[in-house]
């Protein structure tokens, strides 16, 4: 796991010297993606220059160092990631007799030879891994960047400066764009209103014009010598959506063989993902994703796995005891950090240095915390990321059709006018009848959730708008970005889900193709590069999410309960009582905070004059929530937590 920026353009004089000079102080602006090596290189001639900084976690002697140079000698990569199946690769060239002279037993060497084979496209067709690249052809005199299947690892690029000093540029994180001499580029204001949508800005936006993000499976490619205002090519080499309709024409009917071949499969992935040359564990929070993930790494490894969750000092926010029965059971070493909330408010200040670009999901302050926790140990944790996603697990997969099929059958201005009648009695009268209903089934919160309700009421027409409207936190109505214009994410592209009749298998791939990229891939990369923590996600093996989608929808989503098969496997190796529980999110009391110990640090940030001042944001609906979340009548902690996040954003960039 390593880090990588570079610029294609005529800075620094365009002497050799000083355009190494230059990208090596790009390149330490993510210092802490690669804390064990520095590398540079350059080709006056040509405007390119590349810079990598390296967490050794593949062949660590110097035969790994980079930017790297293949054998032929016309390919040279800077490498972010790892290819799980590059000792398989190598023994395909081998066979075939198209492998060089090794020099060492990296995957970026493996990755070059193949480049100089087959060609790139070919390559990342046949790689198994995780990774973002930059890699200059020196035949064809152009630059290629490319990106996993998924989005696991993340590469920004775009065009910055002026006049001479007008340049291509790309890295890891926005830090080491904005490190490039003249980067002036505003901030995207469209964008931010899609932030606010959000909490995240989808690919392939960014916070700043001009510069973007690489979608997932894409290759793009940009000749020296190219204008600045020219766009840069892009191919995709991998799509989920045809992996989708691959899985659709070849469907198991068989349960106890599909649940078999998950098995394998999973197994498989976990095996050649628990390989390294450094100390290697997993993070552990007793729910089914990670407890498959760690048992099946227990079940290969001849000695306890390290494992790792945090404890908080907050009982409905901790889920420590349930990770502690699945580790005494499997026979894992684990490792517990007990969190306090003062520990967690201490974050708060470096979430928009680690995060480069606002960003609100809150739970990045526990994921912080797991990954500097599992540092003190290890190097490299496997995660259970991805296993919602692709096997049904979110409660929007359940209740959100059960809602639609409640409401369905009124006319729209009956829905409307339904609506409109809930939100004419206030949410304190709401919850005096929450609190009035026998028992369990007294409602917290019941006003917020009525009136919540009452808005979807008047604004869907569909299921699908449902499913819109429970990932979207500001409407368009209220969204507080000043001049944000209307940019079309992936969400907006029904062709995208063409051809899947169930809603849940709709929500589950557009979750896919956006949400796990742009929110939980991008959480916990930041978090863990960090601290200097490579995280590995088993299934998002593009293999495992192949067979996932050969899994008809009653093999994940049956009685009101999601991941049935995934489930069978974890059975097997894990007691269920040890799993059964309803899910639970990986939450932190926010909300409580910004009322109490963080109202100071909170009311700066949100201070009608500096809004005003700063011109981003408009003051009014922003002032108002804050106003209604102190006085407790409503929870916006969600809403206000984006905007205290880019205010803070702004801060650190100012």
């Amino acid at each position: 796991m390593c880090g990588f920026t570079g610029f294609l353009g005529r800075a620094a004089g365009s002497s050799k010297d000083g355009m190494e000079a230059l990208v090596t102080r790009m390149a330490l602006a993510i210092q802490h993606r690669g804390p064990d090596d520095a590398g540079a290189w350059a080709d006056s001639d040509s405007g390119i220059a590349l810079g990598h900084r390296r967490l050794s976690i593949i062949d660590l002697s110097s035969a790994g160092h980079q930017p790297m140079h293949s054998a032929s000698g016309r390919f040279v990569i800077a490498f972010n990631g790892e290819i799980y199946n590059h000792n398989t690769l190598r023994s395909e060239l081998q066979q075939n007799g198209l492998s060089p002279e090794w020099r060492g037993h990296s995957d970026t060497e493996t990755l070059l030879a193949g480049f100089d084979a087959w060609g790139v496209k070919a390559t990342l067709q046949r790689a198994a891994g995780m990774f973002a690249f930059a890699l200059w052809d020196k035949v064809e005199m152009r630059l290629v960047l490319a990106r996993d299947r998924f989005g696991e690892k993340p590469l920004y690029y775009g065009w910055t400066g002026r006049g001479e000093g007008r340049a291509f540029v790309f890295g890891s994180e926005l830090k080491t764009l904005r490190a490039y001499p003249g980067f002036d580029n505003p901030v995207n204001r469209s964008a931010l209103g899609l932030y606010f949508q959000f909490c995240t800005i989808p690919a392939p936006y960014s916070i700043y014009e001009d510069i973007h993000k690489l979608l997932p499976g894409t290759i793009l490619t940009v000749s020296a010598g190219e204008r600045a205002d020219s766009e840069a090519v892009t191919e995709p080499y991998w799509t989920l959506t045809d992996a989708v309709q691959k899985g659709f024409a070849d469907q198991l009917h068989d349960e106890g063989e599909a649940v078999a071949m998950l098995d394998a499969t999973l197994r498989e992935a976990v095996k050649i993902q628990a390989v390294a040359d450094v100390p290697l564990g997993a993070f552990l929070s007793g729910g089914v994703d990670s407890s498959t993930v760690v048992a099946l790494m227990q079940a290969q490894s001849r000695r306890p796995v390290q494992t790792f969750t945090i404890g908080f000092e907050e009982a409905g926010f901790d889920e420590s005891p349930h990770a502690l029965a699945v580790a005494r059971h499997l026979g894992t070493d684990h490792h517990e950090l007990r969190v306090s909330s003062g520990d967690a408010r201490s974050a708060i200040p470096l979430l928009p240095r680690l995060y480069d670009e606002p960003f609100a999901d809150s739970s990045q302050i526990p994921t912080y915390f797991v990954c500097k926790a599992a540092r003190q140990k290890v190097t490299v944790s496997l995660s259970g990321d991805g296993g919602d996603e692709l096997f049904g697990g979110y409660n929007r997969y359940f209740w959100g059709k059960r809602i639609w099929n409640r409401i369905d059958w009124l006319p729209p201005v009956l829905r409307r006018a339904v609506g409109q009648g809930i939100q004419s009695v206030s949410p304190e009268a709401w919850d005096k009848l929450g609190g009035m209903l026998p028992g369990s089934r007294s409602i917290a919160r019941l006003g917020d959730k009525a009136h919540k309700l009452a808005t979807r009421m008047q604004t869907v027409n569909s299921l699908d708008d449902l499913y819109r409207s429970l990932v979207t936190e500001w409407p368009t109505d209220l969204n507080p970005a000043k001049g944000a214009g209307t940019l079309a994410t992936q969400l907006d592209n029904a062709a995208l889900v063409a051809g899947l009749s169930e809603p849940e298998e709709r929500m589950m791939l557009w979750d896919t193709l956006t949400y796990l990229p742009d929110d939980i891939l991008t959480k916990v990369d930041r978090a863990a590069m960090g601290v200097s923590l490579e995280t590995r996600v088993p299934f998002l093996d593009h293999r495992v999410a192949e067979l996932a989608w050969r899994l008809p929808l009653n093999m994940k989503i049956r009685g009101g309960e999601g991941k049935w098969a995934l489930r069978q496997v974890l059975y097997s190796y894990v007691p269920r009582e040890l799993i059964e529980r309803p899910k639970a999110g990986f939450g932190i009391p926010v909300g409580q905070w910004i009322r109490g110990p963080l109202r100071e640090w909170a009311e700066a940030l949100l201070d009608e004059r500096r809004l005003k001042e700063e011109g981003y944001l408009n003051a009014l609906p922003i002032r108002t929530i804050w106003q209604q979340h102190l006085s407790g009548r409503h929870d916006w902690t969600v809403r206000l937590w984006t905007v205290l996040m880019f205010q803070a954003w702004l801060e650190e960039t100012r």
